[in-house]
């Protein structure tokens, strides 16, 4: 049972997924999207205390089932003071109370005791989600025995988890299996109406291709979402969109809608952490100036009067795994259904315009939002700057993580061949190759823009 509770941490993550077009051998700019913006505040409330999931466990059985946290890391009072920050305790529709993810189980990360909202979870387990689907329809059987308002306010949450979790196991923990979770919520809906089909109205590729979950502090930044810049036109739509996992209809995604101009603006409110070691100023000040020599054009400069570019960088430069842009290229009715779905309607328009190749980010804060790459397959700064020093399979400590601050990152286990477990480069969409760059330098250069990268 516990099981089955767990994977609402799992399965509330990010929409996303992808297509191609575009120029494969040119950098393109990504014009700007106009946003609206609402108010920080609210969103923030709405965002850790808010019914944008209206289905979930039966609070009385959530709590024989995983107990109280008492870390209460985001300061929160009522139910929600003894339930983990990755959950909300709310009143279901029916009026049962019941207990249900957050966005902060993929946008919220605690990190040497220290909850940082924004910070992509590398912690979150993908890996077991077969197991996840029967634990869910013993739930079923369990509460449908039970009948009444408890099962009535937890039937939507079950019934999609038993159909989406044999389908998004990835090979590993750490990475996020968000492109192909939404990929099997909209084969379940129908696209204007989405309304829940337990038979699916699409087909659904096999494969299961792994991301890293980017920094909610970089959006502020961006004219596009996602790590092929393809989610264009109103981020509040693509914000939204895990609610789909028990969303009734178009109805009640309106109302959630409603609210995420609000979570917008506290989103671009969050600002990176400070680098909490030392910092070698005068290595810092020559790392600067490599950079801006070396990484500006794609990667933007900071400070006061910093720009950021908006690059999408084509694979014929980048060289990074392709396997998630690629994705859902053999499937372009994902793209389809989402370009003719209730999210492209009204005066704000979400839109995909895919592309082959990635989105070269913005690096503020990067000292914490290791592993890197899009697909978290390189552990250190060390290694994004020098690929030969790229472990092939490596391993972490999920239990009791610890940082390395000189090589910036987490501390791992190189490990001499594959290991059940371990992060396997040699697998498709694991693959640690490309962004070759930072080869070029020195050892002594190296270390120099590390210490810059430090103060960002």
């Amino acid at each position: 049972m516990k099981k089955i509770v767990t994977l609402i941490v799992i399965l509330f993550t990010c929409f996303c997924y992808l297509s191609f077009t575009g120029d494969e051998n040119k950098s393109v700019a990504i014009p700007s999207n106009p946003q609206t913006i609402g108010d920080a505040e609210k969103g923030y409330q709405y965002l850790i205390t808010g019914d944008y999931l209206k289905s979930g466990f039966p609070i009385t059985m959530f709590s024989m089932i995983i107990g109280k946290d008492t870390n209460n890391y985001l300061q929160r009072q009522g139910l929600n003071k003894n339930i983990s920050h990755e959950f909300t305790a709310l009143k279901a529709p029916n009026g049962e109370m019941i207990v249900t993810a957050n966005c902060l189980r993929c946008h919220g990360q605690v990190f040497e005791n220290k909850l940082y909202v924004g910070l992509g979870n590398s912690m979150a387990d993908f890996s077991d989600s077969k197991e996840v689907a029967t634990a869910a329809s013993n739930a079923i059987a369990l509460l449908s025995m039970m009948g009444g308002k408890s099962f009535n306010a937890a039937k939507d949450f079950l019934n999609a988890t038993q159909t989406i979790g044999p389908y998004i196991k990835t090979e590993v923990r750490g990475v996020n299996a968000a492109d192909r979770l939404t990929a099997i919520l909209a084969a379940h809906r129908d696209p204007v109406t989405l309304q829940w089909s337990d038979k699916a109205l699409l087909s659904v590729p096999d494969e299961v291709i792994p991301t890293d979950v980017p920094a909610w502090w970089l959006l502020k930044k961006k004219n596009a979402m996602f790590y092929n810049g393809f989610g264009r036109g109103d981020f509040a739509k693509f914000l939204m969109g895990s609610s789909l996992l028990t969303m009734k209809d178009s109805a009640e995604a309106s109302e959630v809608y409603s609210h995420f101009s609000d979570v917008l603006a506290y989103i671009y409110s969050l600002q990176p952490p400070k680098y909490p070691g030392s910092i070698d100023e005068a290595l810092a000040a020559n790392g600067k100036a490599l950079f801006g020599k070396n990484c500006a054009r794609c990667h933007g400069t900071y400070g006061d009067d910093g720009k950021y570019p908006n690059l999408l960088i084509p694979a014929s430069i980048i060289g990074t795994d392709s396997a998630l842009y690629n994705s859902n290229y053999s499937s372009p009715q994902f793209v389809d259904w989402f370009n003719k779905s209730w999210f492209t309607q009204g005066d704000k328009k979400a839109q995909l315009i895919p592309f082959k190749g990635y989105i070269a980010p913005p690096l503020d804060g990067i000292w914490i939002t290791a592993p890197y790459l899009h697909n978290g397959s390189v552990p250190t700064l060390e290694g994004v700057l020098n690929s030969d020093s790229r472990p092939q399979y490596w391993s972490r400590d999920f239990v009791k993580p610890l940082y390395d601050f000189d090589a910036v990152g987490w501390k791992h286990t190189i490990l001499e061949k594959e290991t059940k477990g371990a992060y396997n480069t040699t697998l498709k969409g694991y693959g640690n190759h490309g962004h070759f760059f930072g080869d070029a330098f020195s050892d002594k250069e190296r270390k120099a823009v590390i210490e810059y990268l430090k103060t960002l």
